[in-house]
């Protein structure tokens, strides 16, 4: 385990990943994120801590790597503690100026992310996307639960695939939404890179639902941000197919969690069908272009 030696240690109970996560407090007072992930799920911990220092040293607001080694339990890895507020929990609850202004830099944030390039050996995008589309859709096919309307989803993905040729690929987050961002002191700060990937940087937008959700002026102000104000009609075709693909493989994924977790992702898809008018309309009606004209 890490030569710092730890005066307290708390268990961190949340979020998905198979990690144990703790509060941890070295003698100076300083407070760390410990993850250890058991060694049968580690193999690109290494790898993961990398890319880490390499968005840290673009200067991104985020828990920044410090450590990295093995224990008894695994591969435990030391991060910067961020003391703050879970962005979901504090958005809905902000004037209108601050929610939209957070999502701005919600998208500039990711922006910057994004000038990280994917490995040259990286497969084709178009390729490997429309494998991962055809096992969602025959996963939701064979779902015993599906969505009321959910056929929309699977025609405009078939209409739409040609737009995945000849994407650009990049660094991903990988779980890019606003339960894995803070806020500290009025900024925003970016948490769980565990989930890192390369791929098409528009990809990274498919978690955009659940912002939409919670503040849709945030949301609107992600893209606004990324895209300096001038979001092309291409984005947003290529982003219902995103969404249309995840929502697709939503349900089966929830169904070992529960009845509440189907629930959940049931009235999530029928939200999103009305947002796109049954995916007629490649622009979500939660969109607003810009806070001027709230």
């Amino acid at each position: 385990m890490s030569q710092r030696k730890f005066i307290s240690k708390e268990f961190i109970n949340r979020g998905w990943s198979c990690d144990e996560k703790y509060c941890v407090t070295a003698a100076d007072g300083t407070k760390y994120l410990l993850r250890i992930t058991p060694f049968r799920k580690s193999a690109n911990r290494a790898e993961m801590f990398r890319m880490q220092q390499q968005v840290a040293a673009l200067g991104i607001p985020m828990c920044k790597p410090v450590e990295i080694g093995a224990c008894d339990e695994g591969i435990y890895v030391l991060q910067s503690w961020v003391e703050g507020e879970d962005a979901e929990d504090v958005l809905p609850h902000l004037v209108n100026a601050e929610q939209y202004a957070l999502g701005i830099d919600a998208g500039k944030i990711l922006k910057k992310i994004h000038t990280i390039p994917a490995p040259a050996h990286q497969p084709d995008w178009e390729t490997r996307f429309n494998a991962k589309i055809d096992r969602k859709i025959k996963l939701y096919n064979d779902c015993p639960i599906q969505y009321e309307g959910g056929e929309a989803f699977i025609n405009y993905i078939n209409s739409n695939r040609h737009l995945l040729q000849n994407r650009p690929q990049c660094y991903q987050h990988g779980d890019y939404h606003t339960g894995n961002m803070m806020i500290e002191n009025g900024k925003l700060v970016i948490i769980d890179f565990d989930r890192y990937d390369f791929g098409d940087p528009w990809e990274e937008f498919n978690r955009i639902v659940w912002a939409a959700q919670k503040s849709p002026l945030f949301a609107s102000g992600m893209v606004n941000g990324y895209f300096d104000n001038d979001v092309p009609m291409e984005f947003w075709n290529l982003l219902a197919l995103y969404i249309s693909s995840n929502t697709l493989s939503s349900l089966p994924w929830a169904i070992p969690f529960g009845e509440e977790q189907v629930r959940l992702f049931l009235a999530q898809g029928k939200e999103i069908l009305s947002w796109y008018d049954g995916m007629q309309n490649s622009i979500p009606n939660w969109y607003c272009e810009s806070y001027e004209r709230i």
